[in-house]
């Protein structure tokens, strides 16, 4: 009788644009064909809402009492507010945005697919004051989602939005946890069920729905489509073939390209920086850098600038106005010019330049990061069109029945969508570009309308699987394969568990595979994914290939610990493996019992919301005497009591190294299996003091630094709980040193919130009952040095915390030496506060940074000591100074040349002041020494 009621509740298709810049939605009466748009109610001014058919996807963050409630009230509900502060969507929010800087969250869709922050912590604004309320990437794209739902379903009460079918659009490049966050963010907005559709088929469907009566002759001549979606925050590409079946058209989708964080964002950012250039603030003789928040605003009027001065008839050049703050917001405001030349140079040139059909994307040591999103490196265009159809050429040349390999495979037939192809410069310049490339002119599909097309062909796609438009196969975009573990090989193979093209919902079984799945205990997958195949076939279900990392891009792994039967602590039992497409896009797999084939195990992606550490090396063949280690491990803490001698526990580090190697070069998975071995044996470490030493230098050192490996997330859970309960010998000095340095190595194991608890014992330790704080139950001692080696490596609290700890920190140094005899060494309090305040990062959240002004101020203390006399301050001043790219993290570009100065005439390392001077990563010293224990072979700082 639900499912009656229901299908009774399901008037219509929908269709939704999440876009970077706009949302847009349309739909359809079911088993209709006449495609509208629906106009969202939003406010346009003060007390003023109007139904427009873009709905701005940002919000503004208004002061407490800036706006009166009643100028914000919307037809359905009370204004949505965020504590005290009102949240503005739509038109006006825009408005306000540009009015008032550094409350405008923007780009949601962008972070929403940016591993290296947490997308799921209040980040939004980026670099907005602390009293600004934040949203997370997550709760802000869900926000857009809901805002949509309550102005449908005050026009529609009768057919509420949750009830219809819903088609909602992402990029083609989104990756699976970039496609699993939006459908999250979804049912967060109370939109439970729905269907993902790639955007640049959305476009293409719009176009064949529009069509549709005269498809053949439209199409007479195409073979190969070329889809280009240039939106505000992505470059999407696709290849769909076309064939004639039957006097027909049949198209597939056989190519997507890789996800490109680079659109009209990067475009209007370039304008800014040239009007930057040209503000000379008032009073001052040269130009000054503008704070994240007037960026952000200068950033709003050269979008507009941008759209003018490239559109047909655009004037000759048009004045950009930056407004002052608060009561200057008039008389405090500056002018500048742009030229309709030069942006068109800029943009046109910068963006799209006249390259050849060889010339693919240049490799850069680093792209623009400016509010801290890292765009792509390149920002042209056409030469990442040009990888793109050099990696599909194969598919392509079959597509058009080309049979020489020695000439470029260009598509016959372009479709541009996207904001950014409504300037005629734009889209002039690209098809001139893909016309010289196939020497004859291409066929150009006429897009009525970009900013809408993608949404009216989300309701397309569903009237196509209902019969009542054309339709697009091809199915996945990618093939996935499971990674094996094969020792001594030296190439590493992988089975292909779902082939590129397979269609959603149809599970494959791989009937020749069959795998030993354990019970029990945690098993790991390594998958992979290609969206281009060798000789244009796409491989079968089972079987093997060799990968080439330059074609296969990583997917999440998959971690879990599977249940076992009752009463049985481990198993082991033979299973297959089981793939699908789901309706969402994502891959979805299950081991198969091979004896009952009811008998099913999930497995799902981990998708880590914070910094995604650099894949760890992959699963190799242990040592040739790693078994005699476990033998080793298993006589000192072993289950069995074993006469062994103290000296024999000291010495169970060297043994082990003897045995399997020195322990620097211990590789992740190595180390990873010598802590599942300590583990196991935990309760051994409290026999002796000696064995408790043992073992927690041996596990800190094997779980290092807590993350890197698909099963450290349980490693880690499984771990902490011990910090509740202490230590079994804490009146021995050095149990306690080792207890704070195990959790000083795998600090970056640690959420949030397990990092606070550590903090409790870190300011008892070193502040004591004489500053009034409670003594946390079973705290182990620490001294002064243990508490800032640990403190150090506590990247995710709160940056006010660090700030209050960075200040104690300096008023140390400021203690003369002979004063207290606990006073630390100055090197390791630089080295602490280069971890406090560090520009960015080992593994913590770029959100969780030190303001730039409190950094500042600690390198303008760190500047007045004198290096000779203070160890690490040339290590403090450049990791304080660290350029970034983000200027809402950097420092002021005269102090940063002050520290370049003093770190080279200090006879620093030269690696420090060219991470000051411009944007790079660190080498492997510079890495060491900021960690200070260096990293497992094979896992990296990708910072």
């Amino acid at each position: 009788m639900a499912k009656a009621n229901d299908a009774a509740m399901t008037r219509y298709t929908v269709g939704i644009d999440l876009g970077t810049t706009h949302t847009v939605v349309a739909y359809a009466e079911a088993g209709g064909s006449d495609i509208r748009l629906f106009d969202v109610e939003q406010l346009v001014a003060p007390g003023e809402a109007k139904a427009l058919p873009l709905l701005p996807s940002l919000r503004f963050h208004a002061a407490p009492g800036a706006l009166p409630p009643a100028e914000l009230q919307l037809p359905w509900s009370e204004p949505l507010a965020e504590g005290d502060a009102p949240v503005v969507f739509g038109a006006l929010g825009r408005r306000l945005g540009a009015q008032v800087p550094g409350r405008l969250v923007a780009s949601a869709k962008s972070w929403l697919s940016h591993a290296a922050v947490d997308r799921l912590a209040p980040i939004l604004p980026w670099g907005a004051p602390a009293e600004v309320p934040k949203v997370s990437p997550m709760e802000a794209s869900a926000s857009y989602l809901a805002y949509v739902r309550a102005a449908w379903n005050w026009r529609h009460p009768d057919q509420p939005l949750e009830r219809q079918d819903i088609v909602l659009t992402v990029p083609a490049s989104f990756d699976e946890a970039a496609r699993a966050l939006t459908v999250q963010a979804a049912h967060l907005a109370g939109l439970p069920r729905l269907r993902l559709l790639e955007e640049p088929q959305a476009a293409l469907y719009d176009w064949l729905f529009r069509h549709r009566e005269n498809l053949q002759a439209e199409l007479a001549q195409s073979r190969l489509i070329l889809v280009v979606d240039v939106g505000g925050g992505t470059t999407d590409l696709s290849l769909i073939q076309v064939e004639l079946q039957e006097g027909e058209p049949r198209l597939t989708r056989i190519g997507v390209g890789k996800h490109l964080m680079l659109g009209g964002d990067n475009m209007d950012l370039v304008l800014a920086h040239l009007a930057e250039s040209r503000l000379a603030p008032p009073g001052e003789g040269g130009n000054r850098k503008l704070g994240a928040t007037e960026l952000s605003q200068l950033i709003d009027r050269c979008r507009a600038a941008k759209e003018q001065l490239l559109a047909t008839d655009a004037p000759a050049r048009t004045v950009v106005t930056l407004l002052g703050a608060g009561a200057r917001l008039i008389g405090g405001s500056r002018s500048v010019e742009l030229e309709r030349g030069e942006v068109e140079r800029l943009v046109v040139d910068g963006f799209f330049p006249q390259v050849g059909p060889q010339d693919g994307p240049q490799q850069r040591r680093s792209g623009i990061v400016e509010f801290g999103l890292p765009y792509a490196s390149d920002p042209a265009i056409t030469r990442h069109l040009a990888g793109f159809l050099m990696l599909h050429a194969a598919a392509s040349r079959t597509a058009l029945g080309q049979q020489a390999t020695d000439t470029p495979a260009i598509p016959d037939t372009l479709l541009l969508n996207g904001g950014v192809f409504r300037s005629p410069a734009l889209a002039g310049r690209l098809r001139a570009t893909l016309d010289a490339w196939r020497g004859t002119p291409l066929t150009l599909l006429h897009n009525e309308n970009p900013d809408v097309a993608v949404a009216r062909g989300a309701v397309a796609f569903a009237l196509a699987g209902a019969g009542l438009a054309p339709k697009i196969g091809g199915g996945s975009a990618r093939s996935y394969f499971l990674r094996l573990d094969e020792p001594g090989r030296t190439a590493t193979r992988a089975v292909c568990v779902l082939p590129r093209g397979s269609e959603e919902g149809r599970e494959l079984l791989l009937q020749d595979r069959v795998f030993a799945l354990r019970l029990g205990q945690p098993v790991r997958f390594h998958l992979v994914s290609a969206t281009a195949d060798d000789g244009n076939a796409p491989p079968r279900p089972g079987e093997l290939v060799d990968i080439d990392e330059s074609r296969f891009a990583p997917l999440p792994p998959i971690a879990a610990v599977l249940p076992a039967d009752a009463g049985a602590a481990r198993q082991e039992v033979p299973v297959r493996l089981a793939a699908s497409l789901t309706e969402v896009g994502t891959l979805q797999m299950q081991c198969v019992s091979t004896e009952d084939v009811a008998r099913r195990w999930s497995l799902e992606f981990q998708l880590r919301g914070d910094a995604e550490a650099a894949p760890a090396e992959e699963a190799a063949a242990m040592p040739p005497r790693f078994d005699d280690a476990i033998a080793q491990i298993e006589r000192i803490f072993g289950a069995r009591a074993q006469k062994v001698m103290p000296k024999e526990v000291r010495q169970l580090r060297a043994q082990l190294e003897r045995l399997i190697g020195v322990r620097e070069q211990w590789a992740t998975p190595l180390l990873r299996r010598l802590f599942d071995a300590l583990w196991q044996r935990a309760r051994g470490r409290r026999r002796s003091a000696e064995h408790e030493r043992a073992w927690l230098n041996l596990a800190g050192w094997c779980l290092r630094p807590g993350f890197g490996d698909p099963l450290d997330d349980w490693r880690m859970a499984q771990l902490w709980p011990l910090f509740e309960k202490g230590t079994q010998y804490r009146n021995d000095a050095q149990v306690s040193a080792e207890w704070w340095t195990l959790w000083r190595r795998v600090a970056g194991g640690l959420a949030s919130e397990a990092q606070l608890r550590v903090l409790d014992d870190f300011a008892y330790n070193v502040q004591g009952a004489d500053a009034g704080i409670e003594r946390p139950a079973q705290l182990v001692p620490g001294n002064q040095d243990d508490m800032l080696r640990l403190i150090g490596a506590l990247e995710r609290i709160p940056a006010s915390y660090k700030a209050e700890i960075g200040d104690w920190l300096l008023g140390l140094l400021d203690q003369p030496a002979g004063g207290r005899t606990s006073r630390p060494a100055d090197g390791l309090v630089l080295w602490a506060l280069a971890r406090l305040g560090a520009r960015q990062p080992f593994y913590g959240s770029a959100h969780d940074v030190v303001p730039p002004e409190t950094a500042a101020a600690w390198v303008e203390k760190i500047l007045a000591l004198d290096w000779k006399r203070s160890a690490n301050a040339s290590l403090a001043a450049a990791h304080l100074s660290r350029l970034t790219g983000d200027r809402s993290r950097d420092l002021p570009e005269p102090l940063r040349q002050r520290v370049i100065v003093r770190l080279k005439a200090s006879g620093a390392p030269s690696a420090w002041a060219a991470m000051v001077a411009e944007t790079q990563e660190l080498d492997e010293a510079s890495r060491q020494s900021f960690v200070g224990d260096s990293l497992p072979p094979g896992l990296k700082l990708i910072a």
